[in-house]
């Protein structure tokens, strides 16, 4: 019979790539047969193959008990297999791998052959059960004659410590005596177990310490003086005596070795060690520097990226030894290999301090600018021409990748909002890097611009002037606009840009210019929450700009501010109707607004013009002829806009700020707002008298009247008090008989209704029954004592204005408007009086100029205009109005 070998199976393969699958089944119907077969030589072939097809991913674990009798068979040639193929398809899963317990033990006490096949195979198949059984052998094994067979045991202890713990404490012992073997392989496999198990625990390992310092300042192995070094690393920082035991090897070996890879290990496990700390590894960290600085000048690439990894671990105790070799790391950001550019960016971002930080961003910024593509000239077209050049295909630049310009332009914001922009000194310069990126950056990166720009013009309020004239230019840009939307267009920014401008309009020099920006046909294209913003941001601009135009109000004025608004009518129309409810509902409002605007616009005539028309005299009819004469010189519907947003001044607030404020002395968040009904009154009130009594009468079940004549249910007394009757029942003298017939009518009408379909009953258990409603006191609110007045405190502590003008020129506010502690509450002496006045028709608001926005210390831009004058504060009061009931008492409460 004619066997097929494993190098004909392997022929076979690659003759038969196109019907693979057919062949291979034909070869596993062969091994089926072969594997049956009692001669070993033939059986041990079959696994052989089998083994071969495993590793192309073919399942073989129906074979495990043929495996095992391979295994066992005395031919070490035969044993080798059947231990390969065990090693290869064995796992914890295995059925039939707890036969070979006994077998393991008898080859283990066999010829050293096959006791390095057994320590083999072992250390491959071992299992918890396997390495508990097994543990008194492989520990015979590390004293056995044979250096190779100490060497293998040791090895195979780690897989068995591994599997079994348990066995550990006992290992640690032989491997503490193997230290001092007399073969050097044994003992640098040794130290190589322990350094693998000391990833674990390292504190187990440290009574070996002695053992391994020896071997540390003895040993010329480098390869067993690498595994050292690494041991010493993971140990040194549970141990601080070794630290200073063992600078002065390492220092001796960072000197004078000329093996790079024990020299990085040596450098990284002082850097792991904390052997550079305090004044004696000042020294240490300078060398480690240095070298590290010769391995970015190396050709090797290797090299180059593990010197960035080890420096960005020493930055932050030695940040100016590593600062002394900033050129070199900057110019590994042009490296052509990725990864070094990625560390490399890491370092220069770990690198940054107040003093370098411009010059690093600018040079980073640069690897953003694409490439400017010249066109060639006349000539060099004709040359071209007349002798082509072969084309040769540009190799791809990898800077220019999205993923790296992504990361570039994070490490950009990074770097300069770090710890609250510490580092950032010039404020308009970082204003400007953000609109820079805006447009070099061709990655979506407009989210993180977009929260930057708000954050510092809340933050640094000297700032607020040249951010408004940088977001003015990014609202002109129709660039923007056009490309919304579109990967990379940074679109976001646009947000900043209409908010910024909205909030601090105060600052713009031409506001009515900005208005056809923010009102641009191609806002459409922008995000429903853009589009908000700038409907805000344009009725912010509106109504700053009419309170500029009414302090300086001449008739002329009047074509120009009709215009403008009916121009916002216009554009806001188109938003009202919006498949965005949001946008929807916020151009209605505003509209709302500019309709009242323009009505008084159309009404308002000049003071040289003595009569009013017929409309404007009908909406002025409500006032008195001497509030007419003295009305101003402009529309008063020009001040509508602008105290609704200028009211209270927006500051930055800490995210645990409202946490912070504590609750007010005497506040008793669970106390009724209003005391509660059902407080019984006294038979006397002050000032009380008992005037009459009269009885009630009740209505039984069919509607008749049942007479009280024997008995009175209720009385009540009629009260004056301050000349008003009030009505309050004294006492309740309702029979249990007349409780008991009364619940009993309500049972029937709830049944009765549950019955009936036109009814919607609660199938609810009722609740516990309440008083009769006839039982109820009838008080009037006006009657109860007002409440005491609390004073509420300030939620944020507002600077003032010569605190702010003798700050620095730049100020970031860190923490926000919170400070640190708790903020007292304010005494009631210093609270104003309590008071009420007239509520003022809607015109005497607004005819006077709004509150003075608060003065910041201004930046100086070099170009700008001065500003006009801040308008005069507007006197707003809100008071409640009177109600129409009779008998009400007004009542006087505090002013907003």
């Amino acid at each position: 019979m004619w066997e097929r070998t494993l190098q004909d199976l392997i022929r076979g393969l690659r003759a038969n790539k196109n019907d693979e699958a057919k062949f291979i089944a034909q070869a596993m119907d062969e091994i089926r047969k072969e594997i049956k077969n009692k001669d070993m030589e033939l059986k041990a072939g079959a696994v052989m193959k089998l083994t071969y097809l495993n590793m192309l991913g073919y399942d073989m674990n129906w074979a495990s008990f043929h495996i095992i009798e391979v295994m066992s068979s005395s031919k070490i040639h035969l044993k080798t297999v059947g231990y390969l193929a065990a090693g290869q398809s064995f796992d914890d899963d295995t059925d039939v791998l707890m036969l070979t317990t006994n077998l393991i033990k008898k080859d283990l006490s066999s010829s050293p052959a096959e006791v390095a096949i057994t320590l083999n195979g072992l250390s491959s198949v071992v299992t918890p059960d396997l390495a508990r059984d097994l543990i008194p052998e492989v520990f015979a094994m590390l004293n056995h004659s044979r250096p190779h067979i100490r060497k293998r045991a040791v090895l195979t202890l780690y897989r068995v410590c591994e599997r079994y713990p348990e066995a550990l404490p006992q290992g640690i012992i032989r491997l503490r005596e193997k230290l001092d073997d007399s073969d050097p392989a044994v003992v640098s496999t040794t130290v190589n177990v322990i350094c693998e198990l000391a990833r674990r625990n390292p504190q187990d390992y440290l009574p070996l310490a002695p053992h391994l310092f020896h071997l540390l300042t003895t040993s010329s192995n480098n390869w067993m003086l690498i595994k050292l070094i690494k041991l010493f690393g993971a140990l040194s920082p549970h141990e601080p005596r070794l630290v200073k035991k063992l600078q002065p090897p390492i220092t001796e070996l960072i000197s004078t070795t000329s093996a790079i890879s024990l020299l990085y290990e040596c450098v990284h496990t002082c850097i792991i060690g904390n052997m550079l700390q305090g004044p004696s590894g000042q020294s240490l960290a300078q060398t480690c520097v240095s070298k590290l600085a010769a391995f970015l000048q190396d050709a090797d690439q290797n090299l180059r990226y593990i010197a960035l990894l080890a420096l960005v671990k020493i930055v932050p105790t030695h940040a100016n030894l590593v600062a002394e070799h900033q050129d070199v790391i900057l110019a590994s950001v042009d490296d052509d290999d990725i990864s070094i550019r990625m560390r490399a960016l890491d370092l220069v971002t770990a690198l940054v301090n107040k003093h370098n930080l411009q010059s690093i961003v600018q040079q980073l910024l640069s690897h953003l600018v694409q490439p400017q593509t010249s066109v060639p000239s006349a000539v060099q077209s004709l040359s071209q021409h007349v002798v082509p050049s072969i084309p040769s295909k540009a190799p791809s630049v990898p800077s220019q990748s999205s993923a790296y310009r992504l990361v570039l332009s994070q490490h950009v914001i990074s770097m300069c909002s770090n710890s609250m922009y510490d580092n950032v000194t010039d404020f308009e310069w970082y204003l400007s890097v953000l609109v820079d990126l805006t447009y070099v950056s061709n990655v979506d990166i407009g989210s993180r611009i977009r929260d930057q720009l708000v954050d510092i013009v809340g933050r640094v309020r000297a700032v607020r002037a040249y951010a408004v004239k940088l977001m003015v230019k990014l609202l002109s840009d129709e660039t923007l606009l056009v490309h919304a939307g579109e990967p990379g267009s940074c679109s976001e920014v646009l947000w900043a840009a209409a908010w910024i401008c909205g909030e601090y309009c105060g600052e713009l020099l031409a506001p009515e210019e900005l208005l056809p920006y923010l009102l641009h046909s191609e806002i459409h294209n922008l995000d429903p929450d853009t589009i908000v913003v700038y409907l805000q941001a344009a009725t912010k601009v509106f109504g700053y700009w009419f309170t500029e135009a009414a302090q300086q109000w001449t008739d002329d004025l009047l074509d120009k501010v009709k215009g403008a608004v009916d121009s916002m009518m216009e554009r806001l129309e188109d938003f009202v109707s919006s498949p965005h409810i949001e946008v929807q509902e916020r151009a209605a409002n505003i509209l709302q607004l500019f309709t009242f605007i323009k009505h008084d616009l159309t009404t308002y005539r000049p003071k040289s013009e003595p009569a009013f028309s017929d409309g404007y005299s009908a909406s002025l009819s409500v006032f008195d002829a001497s509030e007419i004469d003295s009305g101003p010189a402009f529309p008063k519907s020009l001040y509508l806009i602008h105290p609704l947003f200028s009211t209270y001044e927006l500051n930055p607030v800490a995210s645990a700020a409202q946490a912070s404020v504590p609750i007010p002395e005497g506040l008793d968040l669970d106390a009724w707002l209003v005391p509660s009904m059902q407080v019984p009154v006294n038979d006397e009130n002050e000032g009380g008298e008992v005037v009459a009594e009269k009885k009630v009468k009740k209505k039984g079940k069919k509607g008749k009247e049942k007479g009280s004549s024997d008995r009175t249910k209720s009385k009540e007394t009629k009260r004056r008090t301050d000349g008003e009757e009030v009505l309050v029942p004294l006492e309740d003298t309702e029979t249990p008989e007349e409780i008991a017939e009364r619940e009993r009518q309500k049972a029937e009408r709830l049944e009765r209704m549950r019955e009936d379909p036109y009814y919607i009953t609660d199938d609810q258990p009722p609740k516990p029954p309440v008083d009769d409603v006839d039982s109820i006191p009838i008080i009037r609110l006006d009657e109860l004592p007002p409440p005491t007045p609390k004073v509420e405190p300030r939620l944020f502590a507002l600077k003032s204005s010569s605190a702010r003008s003798s700050s620095p020129r730049f100020v970031v506010e860190k923490e926000g408007e919170m400070p640190e502690g708790a903020i007292p509450t304010p005494p009631l002496s210093q609270s104003a009086p309590i008071t009420r006045q007239q509520t003022p028709s809607l015109f005497e608001r607004i005819s006077t100029p709004p509150p003075i926005l608060p003065s910041f210390q201004q930046y100086d831009v070099p170009g700008n205009d001065a500003r006009a004058s801040t308008p005069e504060p507007i006197k707003v009061t809100r008071v409640k109005k009177k109600g129409t009931g009779t008998g009400k008492k007004k009542h006087t409460t505090g002013t907003g």
